[in-house]
């Protein structure tokens, strides 16, 4: 959020008089002139705040130039000299005022906070905007109230007086409450239900990631990535915003998915699981919040917007040859290491991804490596991390739609082409596989699944995976130069091999 400063752009300081060979002496006041207090010059009021976008971290606040502050005059109480004869004409200095002010007649200009005087119009019906202008006339009423009350309370405060100016506000700052709309209160709701997870493999090394309640049963909700150095001989401990920390074990992990469940060890009761979004729902453009522990940092809040969706993103932690493949979220909000793991939610607080991986400069491929964010971060979608919980809580491992056939994961092939042959010299296509059954043939380039367009290998692997064994999809390839269309029913492989 920027600020800026208005009002004080090419306001040139106002002409001096030249001063007179000798001090004039004060013309007489005309009779009936109100007496004036103490002068003062009035500081110019910092220009309005721009209402924050939805958008990157916001840019780092500037401080404009500073206010002028009131200066007092130190003879201001000094008791008037007694009236004198004014010097002629030619050497008056400042001039006598008039008898009359200049818009006194309607003249001139206006003095601020003065009331209009009534113009005589003809009577009409009452409008909806003068509701406004009642409104904008109450303003202005304030302000004057307001600027007489903070001139009273300088000017008490010269050091005859012991009494303090300062006002106390109502309400201290511990007992402002935020709006369940705001991020503040988003933010507040969700934290409770955000662990950070730390896992030391046996060789003493280790990291920290992200994880959520799941279920009031103790499933906590995290990356693959986030557990796997320590799932097998490792220790996994769990630690709430409140400092509360638990034991951890796996109850399964899914590598391609790069999603993994957890179970606290002696859970405590009353677990507030956050409530799962629908992430087909989500809009290019909608508010999301990112809860996590960048670099160590549990708890921190970051916003930003959906940026894309459906974004092909193949990640890997660097320690294994295995990629997860997903059909990303993509966001602007802030993810770094330690984010891993972590709620994407919507303005409503619902989760709706699965903060997984960021696009790195210095990597040169999405993953979590140790650079900073460029506000290019991805989650997987949260209605299939879902249905791979499920499956993880149920038979501790992973289930994968598949289609039967080996692609190749070249990007520049205009599409997902089917390989000459799979993996150790077998078929491209598995015989009686899903593929094979709806025609498909080694060599063909498949170009969309369902209405979704296909670029690469990672791509339509990417698509597959948000679907479930026995789903019906649509492929569309091309072969020697022609466009069909083909039902393939997906088919399962169990496991991560």
């Amino acid at each position: 959020m920027s600020t800026e400063n208005e009002g004080n752009e090419d306001t040139a300081a106002p002409s001096v008089p030249s001063v007179p060979s000798a001090p004039p002496v004060p013309a007489a006041a005309p009779e009936g002139t109100p007496q004036v207090g103490p002068s003062m010059r009035e500081a110019t009021p910092p220009g309005p705040v721009d209402a924050p976008t939805v958008q990157v971290p916001a840019a780092p606040h500037q401080d404009g130039p500073g206010p002028s502050y009131t200066q007092y005059d130190q003879q201001a109480h000094q008791p008037p000299s007694p009236p004198q004869q004014p010097p002629a004409a030619s050497e008056a200095w400042p001039p006598p005022p008039p008898a009359v002010p200049s818009y006194a007649d309607g003249g001139g200009t206006a003095v601020w906070g003065a009331p209009a005087p009534a113009a005589a119009e003809p009577a009409r019906k009452p409008r909806a905007g003068g509701l406004v202008a009642a409104v904008v006339v109450a303003a202005l009423a304030a302000g004057g109230v307001g600027g007489a009350l903070g001139f009273w309370a300088a000017d008490s405060n010269d050091g005859s007086s012991p009494g303090s100016t300062t006002v106390a506000a109502p309400n201290s700052p511990k007992d402002f409450k935020r709006d369940a709309g705001t991020v503040a209160g988003v933010a507040a709701k969700a934290l409770p239900s955000v662990v950070t997870i730390d896992a030391q493999s046996g060789d003493g090394e280790g990291g920290s990631g992200t994880g959520f309640v799941y279920d009031q049963e103790g499933h906590i909700l995290t990356n693959n990535h986030v557990v796997a150095s320590a799932a097998d001989s490792g220790q996994l401990t769990a630690t709430f915003s409140d400092g509360r920390k638990y034991d951890a074990e796996v109850v399964g992990r899914a590598e391609g998915y790069d999603v993994a469940v957890l179970k606290l060890k002696k859970a405590p009761d009353g677990l507030t699981p956050l409530p799962l979004g629908d992430s087909e729902k989500v809009a290019v453009g909608d508010s999301t919040i990112a809860i996590g522990a960048p670099f160590g940092l549990s708890n921190t809040v970051t916003t930003g917007i959906i940026s894309a969706k459906n974004r092909p993103v193949a990640s890997g932690d660097g320690s294994s040859n295995s990629n997860s493949y997903m059909s990303a979220l993509q966001t602007d909000a802030s993810i770094n290491p330690g984010n891993s793991g972590g709620p994407l939610l919507d303005a409503g607080g619902a989760v709706i991804g699965i903060n997984s991986a960021i696009q790195s400069t210095s990597g040169g491929g999405a993953g979590q490596s140790q650079a900073g964010s460029i506000g290019l971060g991805f989650a997987i979608p949260v209605n299939q991390a879902k249905n791979v919980a499920e499956q993880l809580i149920k038979t501790g491992e992973p289930v994968y739609p598949v289609i039967g056939a080996t692609v190749t994961m070249e990007e520049k092939t205009g599409g997902a082409a089917i390989s000459d042959q799979g993996a150790a010299g077998t078929p491209a296509v598995t015989p009686n596989g899903p593929a094979d059954k709806a025609g498909l043939k080694a060599g063909d380039v498949i170009t969309k699944f369902n209405d979704t367009v296909v670029e690469s290998g990672p791509t339509l692997i990417g698509e597959i995976w948000t679907h479930k064994p026995g789903d019906k999809v649509t492929l569309t390839y091309e072969r020697d130069g022609r466009t069909a269309t083909a039902e393939v029913v997906l088919g399962e492989r169990k496991g991560d091999s």
